[in-house]
């Protein structure tokens, strides 16, 4: 492990040096490539300097104890050295967790796709539910939330709605949210006050870069259509709504959102651009069956991974035994709490697999 730290710390200080380099400042490419690997070992740096900081001073501690005679100064020096010993203990546990291997997708933008499974028209009511609890808790974290398509019900539900969270980190905060979503409640749409049962489909897809996939153009078919959804002024008034079909996989998506068909296919493409490198994630993470039981969960939508009780107040995640009954702050958006636990239960895992 220190060697390692010793490596780490060592292109740090390369990194800090360069990035003083009028030749790198002035490149706009390079700068942007060096300060993204800077960001991410300057914790691991941090933490490493510290620890090194703090193992010197219990060692002047360690030889200060084996000549002192004054008692008081040496119970001082005790008290010193436990405190050092403790500190170091949590350091190199902070160091361990830094050291574990990276999930290249934290940083990236996301999209976010929402289905209405069983249920009906309480399932898409309920999917408006989860949209609503999701951009409360992007805004409140400081990402930026942009809809890319919808199928929106006359009730106000979505059969299906799909936006993208933009920011740094946005994927390390939204990737434990793939999967099933139950949902157990009185639907608005029963008159005896039976509780139903409904389920709503959710999956997280890391924004992809041009250079992560490829689209052939002659693999696409693309098509401009009038915009629909349940009204509004500007419905119907323009082909500006854009289709695109992929040949080689038979994915079709949809775009509507902007007034303009160039946007509007923009946004499609980065939909295709997802799912494809989703396909092909998926593709490696099934050759590698040991690294499935590693992680709580980040990608198989036929799980249910949590239940609202809505009668109880309960939000129940089943992957991690969470609990809590405080069901009407977490549907306004509070589910840092969740999201903290599920980091925490994964990077447990890891750690333990590390051993």
């Amino acid at each position: 492990m220190f060697d390692k730290l010793n490596t780490t710390e060592a292109r740090f200080r390369e990194l800090e040096e360069r990035s003083a380099d009028p030749a790198v400042v002035t490149d706009p490419a390079a700068y942007t490539a060096l300060m993204k690997e800077y960001r991410r070992l300057e914790p691991i740096a941090t933490v490493y300097r510290s620890y090194k900081k703090a193992s010197t001073e219990l060692q002047d501690i360690n030889d200060l104890l084996k000549v002192v005679d004054d008692q008081e100064m040496k119970a001082l020096a005790l008290e010193e050295q436990k405190a050092l010993s403790e500190h170091l203990v949590a350091l190199e546990q902070e160091l361990k967790i830094l050291l574990l291997p990276r999930d290249e997708n934290d940083d990236r933008n996301v999209i976010v796709e929402i289905r209405a499974g069983a249920g009906g028209e309480e399932a898409a009511l309920f999917a408006a539910v989860l949209y609503r609890m999701y951009t409360m808790y992007a805004e409140a974290a400081g990402f930026k939330t942009s809809r890319m398509s919808e199928n929106e019900t006359e009730l106000g539900g979505f059969r299906e709605i799909v936006f993208m969270v933009e920011g740094d980190g946005a994927y390390s905060r939204f990737k434990f949210e793939s999967g099933v979503h139950r949902v157990q409640r009185v639907p608005v749409t029963e008159s005896q006050g039976r509780i139903q049962t409904s389920t709503v489909t959710v999956a997280v897809l890391p924004e992809a870069e041009e250079v992560d996939v490829e689209i052939n153009p002659a693999d696409i078919i693309m098509e401009s259509c009038k915009s629909s959804g349940a009204g509004g002024q500007h419905i119907n008034k323009t082909e500006s709504a854009v289709r695109i079909t992929h040949k080689p996989t038979g994915i079709v998506v949809e775009c509507q959102e902007e007034r303009s068909q160039f946007k509007n296919r923009d946004k499609a493409l980065k939909m295709l651009r997802a799912k494809l490198l989703d396909i092909k994630r998926t593709a490696q993470e099934n050759e590698i069956a040991s690294e499935r039981r590693t992680q709580v969960g980040t990608g198989d939508r036929s799980e249910r991974i949590r239940t609202y009780n809505y009668p109880q107040g309960r939000m129940t995640d089943h992957r991690i035994g969470l609990t809590l009954y405080s069901l009407d702050k977490i549907l306004n958006g509070n589910i840092s709490d969740i999201i903290d636990a599920l980091i925490a239960a994964d990077t447990a895992l890891k750690l333990q697999q590390e051993k």
